[in-house]
C-alpha cells in the first residue's frame, strides 16, 4: 500500500512539473515586462551572438534572431469561434529590432489564432498577425520587444545550384531549437502542388527541414536569409524547400514603413515556363508568364490582357517567374502607373496600367 501512495505522489509531482514547464512555454509576459526581457536579450545576445559553421566557406550565422512560435489555433464558422486547445509549434527569424517576425502562414493559422514567440533566452511573449497570405504561406507577425537581434536578408535572385546553405529552426519541438542542418541548393524554380494549390518558384535544398523548421530561415555562406523554410517532401529524404526572400522584401518594406500592407494584383493566374509542363502540355513558353486565366474586373481584364497571352517584362525588368512579377508588382503603390510588354497572339505590344 505504502508503495502505491508513493508511486501516486510521485506521478502528481510530475504532472505538476510538466504543466509549469508548458505554461512558460505559451504563457505570455505581463506588459510591465518587456522592457526587462529586451534587457535580457541585450545581455544574452552579447555572450553568444552567433555560431560559425566550419566548412570551405566560413559561414557566420546569428541564430539568436532565429524564435519559436507556439500557436493555440481557432477556427470559426462565422457564427462561432472555437479555440482547438492544442498547440502547433514552428519557426520564425527577426527582420527589424522592434519586432516584425517572418514566418509560414501554416505556422500561424487563423487571424483568430493564439500566437506566442519564444525568444533567445528563453523568454515568452504575445504576437499580433500583421499579414498573411495563404497562397503564398507567408505571414509577418509583430512582438511589442525593442532591442531585438536581426538577422540580415540576402538576394535570392541570382542562386546557383550547388551553392552552400544552411536551415535553422526548431524541428519536433521546442526541445531542440534552433537547430542548424547544412546542405546545398539541389534545385530552383521548383512546383508544388498543396491541397490543390500551387507553390511556385521553391528553392530546394538537401538540408534537413522537419516538422517544426516551418518559417524558419535558409542561410547562405555570408550568413543572410535567402529563403524561408516551408515544407519537405515525406516520402524521401533530403528534399526540402524553401520560399525565396526576394519577393517578400517589399512587403517587409511597406509594414515597417507604414504598420500594414495591400496586395497588388493583375488579376491574372499565371504560368512560368517550370509550371506550364505540369499544367498543360500544350502550353510551350521560352520566357516569360502566360496568362493562363484573366479575372474579369481586374487590372489585366481592364487593360484587355487576353487569356493566352505572355507577359515579357514590367518597366522594362524581365519577368520570368512569379516571384519576381510579385516583387515587382508589391513594390509599386496606389496611383503607380506600370508599363507592361507582352505577346498576344504572335503579336509583341505594349499596355500601361494604373496601379
Amino acid at each position: 500500500m505504502k508503495n502505491i501512495l508513493t508511486s501516486m505522489l510521485t506521478t502528481i509531482i510530475m504532472i505538476g512539473i510538466f504543466m509549469v514547464g508548458f505554461a512558460k512555454l505559451v504563457t505570455p509576459k505581463e506588459p510591465e515586462t518587456v522592457e526587462k526581457i529586451a534587457q535580457n536579450i541585450d545581455l544574452e545576445t552579447t555572450k553568444t551572438p552567433n555560431i560559425i559553421i566550419d566548412t570551405d566557406d566560413e559561414i557566420t550565422i546569428k541564430t539568436s534572431a532565429v524564435v519559436g512560435i507556439a500557436v493555440e489555433k481557432a477556427y470559426t464558422d462565422g457564427l462561432t469561434l472555437t479555440l482547438s486547445n492544442t498547440y502547433s509549434i514552428g519557426s520564425g527569424f527577426i527582420v527589424d529590432s522592434t519586432g516584425y517576425i517572418i514566418t509560414n502562414q501554416h505556422v500561424i493559422g487563423s487571424a483568430y489564432s493564439s500566437v506566442y514567440v519564444t525568444l533567445y533566452g528563453g523568454d515568452t511573449v504575445n504576437a499580433e498577425v500583421i499579414w498573411a497570405n495563404k497562397d503564398l504561406d507567408l505571414a509577418i507577425i509583430k512582438i511589442n520587444v525593442a532591442g531585438l537581434p536581426v538577422i540580415e536578408l540576402g538576394d535570392s535572385e541570382n542562386l546557383k545550384l550547388g551553392e552552400r546553405v544552411v536551415a535553422i529552426g526548431n524541428p519536433l519541438g521546442f526541445e531542440f531549437q534552433r537547430t542548424v542542418t547544412s546542405g546545398i541548393i539541389s534545385g530552383l524554380n521548383r512546383s508544388m502542388e498543396i491541397e490543390g494549390s500551387y507553390m511556385e518558384d521553391l528553392i530546394q535544398t538537401d538540408a534537413s527541414i522537419n516538422p517544426g523548421n516551418s518559417g524558419g530561415p535558409l542561410v547562405n555562406k555570408e550568413g543572410r536569409v535567402i529563403g524561408i523554410n516551408t515544407i519537405k517532401v515525406a516520402s524521401a529524404e533530403g528534399i526540402g524547400f524553401a520560399i525565396p526572400i526576394n519577393q517578400l522584401k517589399p512587403i517587409i518594406k511597406k509594414v515597417k514603413e507604414t504598420g500594414t500592407f495591400s496586395e497588388i494584383s493583375l488579376g491574372i493566374k499565371g504560368l512560368d515556363r517550370e509550371m506550364t509542363a505540369n499544367m498543360d502540355s500544350k502550353i510551350v513558353i521560352d520566357k516569360g508568364i502566360y496568362v493562363y486565366e484573366v479575372e474579369k474586373n481586374g487590372l489585366a481584364w481592364k487593360a484587355e490582357i487576353e487569356q493566352g497571352s505572355i507577359i515579357l517584362s514590367i518597366d522594362d525588368i524581365e519577368i520570368n517567374t512569379l516571384a519576381k512579377m510579385r516583387e515587382i508588382l508589391y513594390g509599386k503603390e496606389n496611383g503607380d502607373v506600370i508599363k507592361v510588354r507582352l505577346i498576344t497572339n504572335g503579336v509583341e505590344h505594349k499596355v500601361e496600367i494604373e496601379i
